[in-house]
């Protein structure tokens, strides 16, 4: 079975430049000819760019090491160097660059992000060639620069899937279920813990304009933010949604604390969750003894979080089930009025920025000479 690819670790590199000539011209007749060492051309960059057809991060785990194309060494007679090619590394919406070793956030691309292209490491310069140090007082140049070293770094790359509402619960809470009875999703459903081992996605039909996403985190079980089971490796996949739709099991004794423990979960991940809007269902109430467990439920809820949605429903006799979707739909609508347009994070150029040739070669005369005849 292949795993689910929502992050990567890859090493990136861009182009070194080509290195600069040092010749002379020799022909009949003309024995003591000038310089005319061409120019080193520049190495490859490293870009990434957004595509919205990708939806994991699986190509890159086959490819963890991308490099960028050198760039062409100077040949006599004034022949420039060829420029290294670019790579372009494709990401999928929703996709996070961080330093692996650190941690430190370089790029966030946003889910709603198309075509966007980050150049993210330069190439090296090309070296500059002997015709270039030609003066009056040194007619016949021995020297030229090298190219200048490209640069890498190690990555790692995250995908947080792209939902309005993210299910979250214990496992056999019933998320799948409701993933299968509200959405085009058909999740694995049966009833041992953790049925669900990926994140699943589903779309919820509005109307004839508008869908919205729901995605079904993997079962979160207790210490899940301390690295226990499957949830804190998924949990990461709720950040971008809109709202959370909790979902308790009542018909299980443990149902009184499920949702302080799901809350302290999240906030052990991330405190930034406990902020998002959230809908408490609180399910199985066909099963005997749930529906009254799911009233005191609901009233402890109420009584410190007055402004939470709580419902009390049967997945799977479709109790409430009308109620709890247009309270999702409603959540959604809500947030969506309220967000504001993000800022253009897309790398873009400097209206100042001079694209002359000469601009892009290294002019470093303290560098390594490279002597006539070594040229390629």
């Amino acid at each position: 079975m292949i795993q689910f690819a929502d992050e990567a670790t890859i090493r990136v590199s861009s182009g070194k430049g080509g290195n600069g000539c040092a010749s002379f011209r020799r022909e009949k007749y003309i024995p003591n000819g000038g310089p005319n060492g061409g120019d080193g051309g520049r190495g490859g960059d490293v870009i990434f760019c957004v595509k919205r057809n990708l939806r994991t991060l699986a190509h890159l785990r086959f490819h963890p090491i991308l490099k960028a194309r050198n760039g062409g060494d100077g040949q006599s007679w004034n022949r420039y160097g060829k420029d290294g090619e670019d790579i372009i590394i494709p990401l999928p919406p929703g996709t996070s660059i961080r330093d692996k070793e650190t941690g430190e956030l370089i790029k966030d691309f946003p889910t709603d992000a198309e075509n966007e292209q980050f150049v993210f490491l330069k190439g090296g310069n090309g070296g500059w060639g002997n015709v270039h140090f030609k003066s009056s007082t040194n007619q016949a140049p021995r020297h030229a620069n090298p190219g200048q070293p490209g640069q890498e770094r190690e990555l790692r790359i995250e995908l947080s899937v792209m939902a309005d509402i993210g299910l979250v619960g214990f496992p056999n809470a019933g998320k799948s279920s409701l993933l299968d009875l509200f959405t085009n999703a058909r999740p694995k459903i049966a009833p041992y813990p953790f049925t669900t081992k990926i994140p699943n996605l589903g779309v919820l039909h509005v109307d004839d304009e508008k869908d919205f996403i729901i995605a079904d985190i993997p079962g979160i079980i207790e210490g899940a933010s301390e690295g226990a089971g499957l949830g804190i490796r998924f949990l990461k996949h709720i950040s971008r949604t809109a709202g959370l739709l909790f979902m308790i099991d009542c018909s299980e004794e443990k149902c009184f604390t499920a949702y302080e423990s799901l809350l302290k979960e999240l906030e052990g991940f991330s405190k930034d969750l406990l902020k998002k809007p959230r809908i408490v269902l609180c399910n199985k109430i066909d099963l005997e003894g749930a529906e009254e467990n799911a009233a005191k439920v609901k009233a402890d809820i109420l009584s410190k979080e007055p402004e939470t949605i709580v419902l009390e429903v049967s997945v799977a006799s479709r109790k409430n089930m009308d109620a709890a979707r247009k309270e999702i739909i409603d959540l959604v609508e809500k947030m969506d009025a309220m967000r504001t347009p993000g800022e253009n994070h897309s790398a873009e150029k400097s209206s100042n920025e001079k694209s002359e040739f000469l601009k892009s070669r290294s002019v470093d005369t303290s560098m390594e000479e490279q002597l006539p005849g070594s040229e390629s």
